[in-house]
């Protein structure tokens, strides 16, 4: 995984968070913790907002928090909620005039899904909370 992913940054955020989760959390401390700009961390951190695991407060004593247990968040949570893939899929185009190649692209996309799904099944054996113990 790419360290620079908006997936590192949300799970390195998470992570911890999970240690203290009753601090709030400005963008520009995240982002300079991260080696990254606030306005990424925002953007990142609003994906996690809207799926229900962190709140954010404006204002002079304002950022983010956990806005739930950490137990109850896992890798798989975070991942979809970034709707980030780390399996290419096969885009959607005019389907090509060569039956073989047809046959290629199916079979190649359906195996694809399958690993996706695979993928977010192992991301979800895994929670936030036990990442930070580690």
């Amino acid at each position: 995984m790419k360290r620079n992913s908006r997936l590192f940054l949300a799970l390195h955020t998470l992570s911890h968070m999970a240690s203290d989760p009753d601090r709030m959390r400005t963008s520009a401390e995240i982002a300079e913790h991260a080696g990254t700009n606030p306005v990424v961390v925002r953007r990142v951190l609003g994906r996690l907002r809207e799926a229900g695991m962190l709140s954010s407060e404006k204002g002079h004593a304002g950022g983010w928090r956990l806005a739930r247990d950490a137990r109850d968040i896992t890798l798989a949570d975070v991942y979809l909620a970034l709707d980030e893939r780390m399996i290419a899929t096969s885009e959607e185009t005019d389907p090509p005039s060569c039956s073989v190649e047809l046959a290629l692209q199916r079979r190649v996309a359906h195996v694809l899904e399958e690993i996706e799904e695979s993928l977010v099944q192992k991301l979800s054996e895994t929670s936030i909370a036990t990442v930070s113990e580690t």
